[in-house]
């Protein structure tokens, strides 16, 4: 299904539930066709064969014959096959069984890191596999909630799991937790609610008498109608969003460029290679087998097996920081991210509620407010929201005592949804105290005083608007507030109703926060100095969004809604997304478009969140990174689950995924340069030689235990520089960096040339073995060294060290080759001796090559204004 079909189906099914949600109970059941008595089973069992059954989509674990032919699909993985293939039809089979082992080595990685990592964190455990309170023929029984249909009568209570997506038509104190579905911490009330007219602006979330799949009931009751199950529901579109195959991400593209480039070089090299040789030579048959030697030598065999080996051990590496990989290619997509988009609520709050302000009327901090909001959350019976809960422990937390000899409950007046307020009455001292605790426009109507600096007065229009400005402001500091009131010495009686929550004085306002992470702000300003810019892309309130986010330092001048991002064209969101730091009341969709937004503007994006709403954003981002506490489709989702949820531990990622992708670009271009300088130097030699300047088999072997010695660039040491910005797949500058530094070492190889055809007479066919292991000896050790000097663009050694491993296997490359050469082996590879005075000019073509390289590297990063 397109997008735009997609977004319309989603848009039409918001309207339905919201019509749904304004038809009186008469209209209800006549259009689902039901009653209080609900269906009969016949009439169920036909609506579930209609229906289907209430379940939604779940990515089910690729079996494990599938993931290791998944290790197949890989561009180098081809470029080795195809000339395995060639070589085997041509009878070169040592060449052959080389890279078939090579082949194999990377894809026995790929696969078992994946099929770890699957069987860790793929098994996705059904949210639905509990049974609901249904009436049925007027009997209400738990039923499997699979068997849940349209029109059925659900019944709830505190702790169950709601089914499917359903309209309340009876309520007693009901609080539900929607935040798997908004991402907002704050429970919810629900309700019925006066038909009214909904705006464009309403959502079905929105409605405060719907109940949707995925959520949870935290106190009270309720009775609702089914109106829509399984892959209707709200629910059912994530899911189906949350399991589709993750597109192509940064590092899929970025490989996919570097593949064609090689094989356009491969392409263009041996047809040249081949009829040169061919012409010059008149041996067709060693022409054709020298050119796929050259071939191989072009294509960086090791390739698979070095970025197998840097993802796995970039994926062990982080293992011990916190960080689970899933998928091996996210490692890479962290390193290049040049934009975070998290949730807010947990990420970067705490994911609590805490009391943080304590105002009297003229927003003062006063002890009075805090010590009868205490009394009122402390004393009452019903259920204890969060906010009650932050009073408490703040008041405990500040080891406060009330200011009163002696305290007694004596009447309480539940919470309820047309009120909004709570009142609890107190005996304290002499006195009773009515106080009430409550929203603060339904609190505005009964207080007729204001107690301020301990003087009571009437409340005038002007005072009324001071109190609106103090409550506005904090508001805008991200707090929710609420208003306390008491009303002394009402009647001499214990009892009280609602009609006593009158003329009371209102004493202050609490404030609440879901504070910012202390560890948030350090850690997102680390990211940003390494060029990494965090959006916040929540469903929460935009004020309280936008405090949280001047908190932690993300700079937000402006903020974007929801409903206006349904409203923008691609190009508008595009733009929007750009310079836009905060979106808020976002759903799944939004998320998701935005961040595909990101992705077409260039962005390499990541995705942070943990509710089940943050699952299609999860996976529609180049690497999405959840939690282990999160829902089960929100990590199946992911491609990096951190065990703590932290950015801090993100950063670590971040830092490594950077250090893999340094390594593998330094294996890459000093690969493809070195070759690329070989083969130039094979092409200027056989215009002239009488003979091949290297036997096909000599070709393969200085390949190979080159290509041995850079097993261990995974554990080279990567300049701090080089992990200060994002890293990206691009081949332009890996283009650049071959035909300005490759030939480098085709001069070295042409006066090597010259050495052995003048100094050494290695001037005809009866002597071209010497020619071809004098050359042997100095490409090898060339090739092997350079890895020394261009591995950073610091002076060598003195500013930046290898690591130990790829300083050892470089010098035993070195020391490979000269045992082959010097000793019994050598006529196996038709290597002769070689005299005495060649190994003087051997070092000291060494020795100038590694100067020279050093003086091209400085050059090439004056002009060119970058490196590897």
């Amino acid at each position: 299904m397109n997008k735009k079909n997609l977004l319309a189906r989603k848009v039409n099914k918001d309207q339905e539930l919201k019509k749904s949600a304004l038809l009186s109970d008469r209209d209800l059941f006549l259009n689902l066709r039901t009653s209080m008595q609900g269906l009969s089973e016949e009439d169920a069992q036909s609506r579930l064969e209609e229906y289907g059954p209430n379940e939604v989509s779940a990515q089910k674990p690729t079996p494990g014959i599938l993931l290791f032919l998944h290790a197949f699909k890989d561009p180098f993985v081809y470029v080795l096959a195809l000339l395995a293939i060639v070589s085997l039809a041509t009878n070169d089979v040592e060449a052959a069984v080389v890279m078939t082992i090579m082949i194999l080595a990377s894809v026995l990685i790929t696969f078992i890191q994946e099929y770890r990592s699957q069987k860790a964190s793929i098994e996705l455990k059904e949210m639905i596999e509990n049974t609901a309170a249904i009436t049925r023929n007027g009997e209400t029984k738990e039923i499997p909630m699979d068997e849940v249909v349209p029109g059925d009568i659900l019944t709830l209570a505190t702790g169950d799991m709601i089914p499917a997506d359903a309209v309340l038509i009876w309520t007693k104190d009901l609080f539900v937790n929607q935040s798997s579905l908004t991402g907002e911490s704050m429970p919810v009330e629900k309700y019925l609610r006066e038909i009214r007219e909904v705006t464009e602006e309403t959502t079905a979330l929105d409605l405060t008498n719907l109940v949707f799949m995925g959520t949870d009931v935290l106190s009270g009751q309720g009775k609702a109608i089914i109106l829509k199950t399984g892959q209707q529901t709200f629910f059912g579109d994530i899911a189906k969003n949350a399991t589709t195959k993750r597109g192509k991400t940064s590092f899929d593209i970025g490989l996919a460029k570097v593949s064609k480039l090689l094989l356009r070089m491969v392409l263009v090299l041996f047809p040249l290679v081949f009829l040169i040789n061919g012409l010059t030579k008149g041996d067709w048959s060693s022409a054709f087998f020298f050119a796929i030697a050259v071939a191989v030598g072009l294509t960086p065999e090791m390739l698979p097996m070095i970025v197998s080996s840097n993802l796995a051990k970039g994926a062990l590496t982080l293992s011990k920081h916190k960080v689970i990989v899933k998928e091996l290619a996210s490692i890479q997509n962290l390193g290049s991210m040049d934009v975070l988009c998290t949730d807010k609520t947990g990420t970067i709050t705490e994911d609590r509620v805490v009391l943080v302000q304590h105002l009297d009327p003229l927003g003062n901090e006063n002890e009075q407010v805090l010590d009868l909001a205490f009394m009122n959350s402390s004393y009452q019976t019903g259920w204890k929201n969060l906010m009650d809960i932050a009073v408490i422990n703040f008041f405990e937390e500040q080891q406060r005592h009330l200011p009163y000899q002696t305290v007694k409950k004596i009447d309480e007046i539940p919470f309820d949804f047309s009120r909004r307020r709570l009142t609890v009455v107190m005996k304290a001292d002499d006195h009773q105290l009515m106080i009430t605790k409550g929203a603060v426009e339904e609190m505005a109507s009964v207080c007729k005083y204001v107690e301020i600096n301990g003087e009571t007065m009437e409340l005038t229009p002007e005072i009324r608007q001071e109190l609106q400005a103090v409550n506005e402001k904090m508001n805008r500091q991200g707090m929710r507030a609420i208003t306390v009131a008491v009303r002394r010495d009402a009647h001499d009686e214990a009892i009280y109703s609602t009609e006593d929550e009158k003329d009371m004085t209102l004493v202050g306002f609490m404030g609440f926060l879901d504070p910012a992470k202390a560890s948030a702000k350090p850690a997102i300003k680390s990211l940003q100095q390494h060029g990494v810019a965090v959006k916040v892309l929540t469903g929460d309130n935009a004020i309280v969004a936008q405090k949280v986010c001047q908190d932690v330092g993300i700079p937000v001048d402006s903020f974007i809604l929801g409903n206006q991002v349904d409203q923008m064209s691609e190009e508008e969101l595009q733009q929007a997304a750009e310079t836009t730091n905060l979106f808020a009341k976002l759903n799944p969709m939004q998320k998701s478009r935005i961040i595909e937004a990101l992705q077409t503007k260039g962005h390499t994006v990541g995705f942070m969140g943990d509710g089940i709403n943050d699952a299609p954003a999860l996976r529609k981002a180049d690497v999405g990174i959840s939690v282990d506490t999160a829902a089960d489709i929100t990590k199946d989702a992911s491609s990096i689950i951190l065990l703590e949820k932290s950015l801090g531990v993100l950063e670590n990622g971040v830092i490594e995924g950077r250090r893999v992708f340094s390594n593998m670009m330094k294996y890459i271009k000093i690969t493809i340069s070195s070759n690329f300088g070989n083969v130039f130097s094979i092409l200027v030699a056989s215009a002239f030689l009488p003979f091949l300047p290297m036997l096909s088999i000599q070709l393969l072997l200085q390949n190979l235990i080159y290509d041995i010695a850079q097993l261990t660039i995974p554990w080279d040491n990567v300049d701090e520089e080089e992990l200060s910005v994002p890293t990206k797949w691009e081949t332009r500058g890996l283009l650049k960096f071959t035909v300005c530094i490759g030939p480098i070492s085709s001069i070295f190889d042409l006066l090597t040339f010259w050495i052995m055809w003048s100094v050494f007479g290695a001037n005809t066919v009866g002597m071209q073995n010497l020619f071809q292991t004098g050359w042997f000896m100095v490409g090898l050790t060339t090739q092997s060294l350079v890895v020394l000097m261009v591995r950073t663009k610091k002076i060598p050694f003195i500013q930046s060290r290898p690591a130990p491993q790829v300083f050892i296997s470089s010098l035993l490359a070195v020391v490979a080759g000269a045992v082959v050469v010097l000793s019994p082996l050598a006529a196996q590879f038709d290597f002769v001796s070689l005299p005495n005075t060649y190994w003087l000019w051997y070092i000291g073509i060494v020795i100038a090559y590694m100067i020279a390289t050093q003086l091209g590297k400085v050059l090439y990063i004056k002009l060119a204004k970058e490196w590897i």
